[in-house]
């Protein structure tokens, strides 16, 4: 048994904190920090008088000795970060300062440019093995489960992977116009960059949507997906020997593409700050003030989720392809935690991180990626908490 303490209270937050409370046997206690310590106070309010002790506090996520306060105070077993991506660097920062083990689901991004890598928390791998902790990048779905997943399939039904397409198909209708499943900030400055992938041990870059393709995602059916630029093709290239590309497709539909590049014409998607009423003020996230909150989003939203990843290569000298997904109802996570899927996938398994993490079954110092370790105790509690995978051993393949 162990205590967390949850840096965030958004969606993902929130999945993640019912999580704990429904593995008391892992998570005796838990501390609930963000910016609007009200948010943190109305899901303790929800979620008291389990076996879960349940905190609540108030901290800038951008202000280390804030963090290195909290921290002091609260004497955590792990910090599960779940705030903006911007803040990754100050909370491992103060993890550092306090010797305190480290868990993200989204790697470090810049305020000032949408751009997603790892090499600023790879940077610290030194500083946490010296320090004898522990940091484990990217324990959400994608990335996370599908580095899980590689790792996995890797263990059990290849000898090398040669080729992984990671398909991300949400089916759900929220009944908006346009809307973001997750904070518009991240979600639209994700799309409208530049697709890229990897093949023969080097980056290949698209224009943003510019590559197409339709799938048939079971339980969904068929739908337009597009090639985007995400962040675990980098570790992965990396961490899976034999590989020769690794592609990642997202799906989207007509009216979601129609709005996002209409606001793109108007300049509404820029981060570049301009003057407005003698204030600097950024048009995105602006944008983001006016967009319907992703956390209100669960009650109207139904139909399901499809994540998972193709994978080819050879077992006993022989080819082989493999499917590895999950599909995920939003109706049913909103009856079971109040959220759409979209925070469920990530929610789910930010909590498994934390507690292998936690309880030492994911140990080492320095800085991981998700697919470093041992799979199988993770894809044991995906089964277990809300997220069973499917296997699928003769796949239609993306051309």
């Amino acid at each position: 048994m162990g205590k967390a303490l949850i840096i965030g209270a958004g969606g993902v937050a929130s999945v993640a904190i019912h999580k704990c409370c429904q593995n008391s046997e892992a998570f005796d206690a838990i501390c609930i920090a963000s910016r609007t310590k009200s948010k943190c106070d109305a899901l303790k309010a929800k979620l008291d008088g389990g076996k879960t002790k349940i905190t609540t506090a108030q901290v800038d996520a951008d202000n280390v000795n804030e963090l290195v306060a909290l921290i002091e105070k609260e004497k955590p077993d792990v910090v599960l970060n779940l705030a903006l991506p911007y803040q990754d660097l100050s909370i491992m920062d103060a993890c550092l300062a306090t010797k305190t083990n480290y868990v993200d689901t989204a790697n470090y991004e810049p305020p000032d440019t949408a751009h997603f890598e790892y090499k600023w928390q790879w940077a610290y791998r030194d500083r946490f093995k010296d320090a004898g902790i522990t940091a484990l990048l990217g324990s959400g779905f994608d990335p996370g489960v599908t580095g899980v997943f590689s790792a996995y399939a890797l263990k059990h039904q290849f000898d090398e992977i040669n080729y992984i397409d990671i398909l991300d198909c949400n089916g759900g209708d929220h009944g908006y116009p346009f809307a973001t499943n997750f904070n518009p900030e991240i979600n639209i400055r994700e799309v409208s960059a530049k697709g890229s992938y990897w093949e023969n041990g080097k980056w290949v870059y698209t224009e943003p949507m510019e590559i197409k393709r339709v799938y048939d995602f079971d339980q969904v059916g068929p739908k337009d997906m597009y090639l985007l630029h995400h962040e675990e093709i980098e570790s992965l290239a990396l961490n899976i020997p034999g590989i020769k590309r690794i592609r990642f497709f997202m799906t989207f539909g007509q009216s979601y593409l129609t709005h996002l590049k209409c606001l793109e014409n108007v300049g509404m998607t820029s981060i570049e700050p301009i003057d407005f009423e003698g204030k600097k003020i950024i048009p995105l996230q602006f944008l983001k003030a006016v967009l319907p909150d992703p956390a209100s989003l669960g009650p109207r939203t139904v139909g399901k989720t499809n994540i998972g990843c193709i994978f080819q290569g050879k077992k006993d000298g022989k080819d082989k392809t493999y499917y590895l997904y999950n599909v995920c109802d939003h109706q049913e996570c909103y009856k079971e935690v109040g959220s759409q899927a979209i925070s469920y996938t990530t929610g789910v398994p930010a909590m498994i991180g934390a507690m292998l993490v936690m309880n030492g079954i994911w140990k080492g110092p320095g800085v991981f990626n998700i697919e470093e370790f041992d799979p199988d105790p993770f894809m044991d509690a995906l089964n277990k908490w809300g997220l069973p995978w499917q296997e699928n051993f003769a796949p239609k393949l993306v051309d």
